[in-house]
């Protein structure tokens, strides 16, 4: 805990943003950070609740010990809050800034609506280890020489590749893109995260013994069976790359894309990449519809007002949530509820109990969107049908799975019923030998801190499998 009576005597403060205004102008994270004075008293008002909620399955899949750092912080011992943090969660610094925090839903000052800052200080504090250099490279002291393939590179791949070779295996990263990250890099916008945050954990990793084989598609360009044949084990770590598709009258029509397409190639312009081959999505002087009421979605709000879009209207086919919710019935679980993310902050028209019905154009060119309002089992209500403006269409209604095609059908590898290759979260194994899976490869999509937690435990379980015993924490 903090300080014994700090939940009473000071209030929640949490960090600002720059205005819209000037936010929209750049692709730079906006928020504005505590100074270690109010991080700390941030920190005094964690209580000492009992039963902290905040860090169990219910708040923190990744199981940071919350009240442990957050009175390090109040007696400002930044440097042992660092390493605490470290031992549950190997990239603070990401979950800082784009986890949703269910451990702040789940605090129990959450039951006042004043819950600890948790996502701000876990922020403040990975910030400050590596402006301090207390993040170095932890090299094995003992080589086992087992070798390791995983393969894609977003976070759960990256927090197996790190725990496996501290173990001290010989682990090998295969990513199809030109660098890593996965979603972290090409899906989620700069201005959430600025990716030399990525690029500098990269290089911590490589100097821990990790290499890194970029422009390397399993099933592709290299075959699963002359992969799975040069190693140890292997990890499936891709994502869940498949979009739900809801099959729309006049999807075909130019300017209508699924949302994850736009957002790589808006990152890919933003980091500088070569995307003279593609064809150009921008959205500026445009009007924009996005399908969705996700962060995904979330997300296309956002690149699209950069990009100069005259407007945007987000379509979400659930009801307006309530305000504020049922604490005693919902606490300490993620409620439904209003929420404003900071794109839609910025301009965006929200639309509940939106069906969309089709798209329509014009000389093969989407022109709106037909929608109607939704009765309560999510159907159009007759005679409510409308057509909003649109010069780009943006669908973004979530994923069903990673794609089949390449590597998994070449590994052979069983799937469950929702499609996503199966394995338990005990040992990670698929159905074939010395293959792994963790990730959104394996649960469907999900959060970053889900992803961590799956790659962290994978590795424990490969390590136990190679050596016969591990030191690694599950």
């Amino acid at each position: 805990m903090g300080k014994a009576t700090g939940f009473l005597e000071i209030d929640r403060q949490d960090q600002k943003y720059l205005p819209a205004a000037d936010r929209i102008r750049h692709y730079r994270e906006f928020t504005l950070p505590l100074d270690d004075k109010d991080v700390g008293k941030q920190a005094a008002r964690c209580m000492d609740c009992g039963v902290p909620y905040c860090h169990g399955p219910t708040g923190c899949p990744v199981n940071n010990q919350i009240p442990d750092w957050n009175d390090l912080v109040y007696h400002d011992d930044w440097e042992e809050a660092a390493r605490n943090l470290h031992t549950t969660n190997n990239f603070p610094e990401f979950t800082g800034r784009i986890c949703p925090a269910p451990c702040e839903e789940a605090c129990t000052l959450n039951l006042e609506d004043m819950p600890v800052t948790i996502k701000t200080i876990e922020q403040s504090i990975a910030d400050k280890a590596w402006a301090m250099g207390w993040i170095q490279p932890e090299i094995a002291k003992v080589k086992t020489g087992k070798k390791v393939a995983v393969v894609g590179s977003g976070p759960a791949g990256l927090a197996a590749a790190q725990q496996l070779a501290r173990a001290g295996h010989d682990v090998h990263v295969y990513e199809r893109e030109p660098a890593a990250g996965g979603l972290l890099r090409y899906g989620i916008p700069d201005f959430k995260m600025e990716k030399h945050h990525i690029d500098r954990r990269v290089r911590q990793m490589e100097a821990e013994g990790v290499t890194f084989h970029y422009g390397v598609n399993i099933g592709v360009t290299m075959s699963f069976a002359d992969l799975k044949s040069g190693h140890d084990a292997v990890l499936m770590a891709g994502g869940a790359e498949t979009p739900r598709d809801p099959a729309l009258p006049g999807a075909e029509l130019e300017g209508v894309h699924f949302a994850m397409p736009y957002l790589v190639q808006s990152n890919r312009r933003v980091g500088g990449e070569d995307i003279s081959r593609e064809e150009p999505l921008l959205t500026t002087g445009k009007h924009v519809v996005v399908i969705g009421g996700g962060d995904t979605a979330s997300d296309c709000v956002g690149t699209s007002f950069r990009q100069g879009a005259i407007s945007v209207t987000q379509l979400d086919i659930r009801p307006r949530p309530p305000e504020k919710e049922d604490k005693l019935a919902i606490w300490p679980y993620w409620p439904t509820k209003m929420r404003t993310s900071s794109s839609q902050a910025e301009g965006a028209e929200r639309e509940f109990q939106a069906v969309t019905l089709g798209i329509v154009g014009k000389n093969g060119r989407v022109t709106g969107v037909k929608i109607a309002r939704a009765d309560e089992k999510r159907r159009p209500i007759e005679g409510t049908e409308t057509v909003l403006r649109a010069d780009a269409v943006f669908i973004a209604l979530g994923f069903t799975g990673p794609v089949k095609a390449g590597m998994i059908d070449q590994s052979g590898v069983e799937l469950d019923k929702r499609g996503n290759v199966a394995a338990t979260d005990r040992d990670y194994r698929t159905s074939m030998d010395k293959v792994y899976a963790a990730g959104d490869m394996r649960r469907g999509q999900s959060l970053v801190v889900w992803a961590i937690r799956e790659g962290r435990q994978a590795a424990r379980a490969i390590d136990e499998a190679l050596m016969g015993a591990t030191t690694l924490p599950r």
